[in-house]
């Protein structure tokens, strides 16, 4: 453990590197439920890839360029119609932070690797789910089997804390509790939170049955909490749908982090 501040400093390098350059994913992925991904970027250039800032270099030439004209003015109705354009640095601070939280409790066991490339993953959908409600399925479709592939290597490698077996049996077990809990109630679970949380309880498996208990416990806890604060201030009301991946997420986060610690 001597060297862990050294793993820690990784993660945080890796982790805001990372996060850095999910702005364009989540500006790409940020539209609502029925339309296809974005593929120009907010001043209407096309936009490639799904790395990098959400901006494209035509535009900062454009802003330069309009800044330097005494003649520039901004059409107000096109500005608020503006895509999503969430903050590098910010995404960066939060998907940093996150890796060393995980790095600090995994400690150098081969799962970490697993966790600090899921990491980013997780930051983007919680971005995304927050601004339009809307989990995209080229992300929670294929999360569960690279979780559980990844985690199968993991399991070949020495000084492994946890089971992969109880990882599959976790994600098909916590998959169709929220596919159970979508049937009951349609209108207060998305399909997306259904297949999100087979990822999750992939994940939250691999230490084992109480750690799934404990992540989808948690995440309902923080949902509640956050929906009853938001009544409180009437902000919403009793039957206002809100964005459930965040709280899935960090209910996981919290599980995963408690079992590694535990491990």
């Amino acid at each position: 453990m001597n060297g862990m501040p050294l793993w820690i400093a990784a993660a945080v390098l890796w982790g805001a590197a990372a996060g850095a350059l999910l702005p364009r994913a989540a500006c790409r992925f940020a539209v609502p439920a029925g339309e296809g991904w974005r593929d120009r970027c907010p001043e209407g250039h096309a936009l490639r890839g799904w790395l990098g800032p959400a901006r494209c270099g035509e535009c900062a030439d454009e802003a330069r360029a309009a800044a330097e004209s005494s003649d520039a003015c901004v059409d107000k109705g096109t500005a608020a119609a503006e895509p999503y354009t969430p903050s590098a640095p910010l995404l960066a601070a939060v998907t940093a932070f996150l890796c060393a939280a995980l790095t600090a409790a995994t400690g150098t066991r081969p799962e970490l690797a697993v966790w600090l490339l899921l990491a980013p993953v997780g930051v983007l959908l919680a971005v995304v789910d927050l601004r339009v409600q809307r989990l995209p399925d080229p992300l929670t479709l294929p999360l569960a089997p690279v979780a559980l592939a990844l985690l199968g290597l993991a399991a070949l490698l020495p000084e492994h804390a946890g089971h992969w077996l109880t990882a599959l049996y976790g994600a098909l077990a916590l998959g169709a509790g929220y596919f159970a809990l979508f049937l009951v109630n349609p209108s207060g679970m998305g399909f997306g939170d259904v297949k999100l949380a087979v990822g999750m309880g992939a994940v939250l498996g691999w230490y084992g049955w109480s750690v799934v208990l404990l992540g989808a416990f948690a995440g309902f806890l923080l949902g509640a909490v956050y929906g009853g604060a938001l009544v409180v201030v009437r902000r919403a009301g009793r039957r206002t749908a809100i964005p459930f991946g965040p709280f899935l997420l960090s209910g996981a986060l919290a599980g995963l982090l408690i079992g590694a610690c535990a491990a």
